[in-house]
């Protein structure tokens, strides 16, 4: 039954982040134009907001790995000498990111929510990374006599 559990958590958490990466990537793409601000600066927003989104994503994870394992008993994370919820934020983050310094270690059936976070947070940072460049190809336009481009032809 813990294996159902956890299951069910990572298609819940996959669609979750993923509409909640569209939603902020949307709502910038909207909002940005209308920002009064210099539009090198609408890059500053992007990667903040880019950057929040994630912190969200990441507690979403770090939230569920608490309740499977502290609640439900799916699973444990070996390595720490007491279970926190900050312990699972941090693997969360460590997961998400694909560092996976080896701090704490998944047991049982919580393991593959740890797989599913790293290819979910993979494909998560490369869509930003793909919003990002397209904001800057966008709004970071250098006159052409600050490029050194004085010659019209």
């Amino acid at each position: 039954m813990p294996l159902l559990y956890v299951s069910l958590t990572c298609a819940l958490l996959v669609v979750g982040t993923t509409v909640l990466h569209y939603e902020v990537l949307r709502g910038l793409n909207f909002a940005l134009p209308a920002l009064r601000i210099p539009n090198r600066s609408k890059l500053i927003v992007v990667i903040l907001a880019a950057f929040l989104a994630h912190a969200v994503e990441i507690a979403l994870y770090g939230f569920a790995f608490y309740g499977l394992v502290g609640w439900l008993g799916a699973g444990s994370l070996v390595g720490t000498s007491s279970f926190t919820l900050g312990h699972c934020l941090y693997f969360s983050a460590e997961s998400y990111t694909s560092l996976g310094l080896g701090d704490f270690t998944p047991m049982g059936p919580v393991r593959l929510l740890a797989g599913v976070e790293a290819l979910n947070g993979l494909l998560l940072i490369g869509w930003s990374v793909s919003f990002t460049y397209l904001a800057m190809e966008r709004f970071w336009k250098v006159p052409a006599e600050e490029a050194g481009d004085d010659d019209p032809s």
